[in-house]
């Protein structure tokens, strides 16, 4: 459960941007948005390998594959 405790005299939409910054840092809506379709574990593999050449790619490190 997330809590917020607002200042006194603090302007009510720094506190909802306070909240907003918590809430995304749980990664409660990125998991949620995860787990609405099912998705094969060969398919998430391949994902995080392309997403690892990207990168390193990126940063330079070329390593043939």
């Amino acid at each position: 459960m997330l809590v917020i405790n607002i200042k006194e005299n603090e302007n009510i939409d720094k506190a909802l941007k306070r909240f907003k910054k918590k809430f995304e840092k749980t990664g409660v809506l990125k998991e949620l948005r995860r787990r609405q379709a099912f998705e094969k574990p060969s398919i998430t593999i391949r994902e995080q390998w392309k997403d690892a050449v990207y990168k390193s790619n990126k940063f330079g490190h070329h390593n043939d594959l």
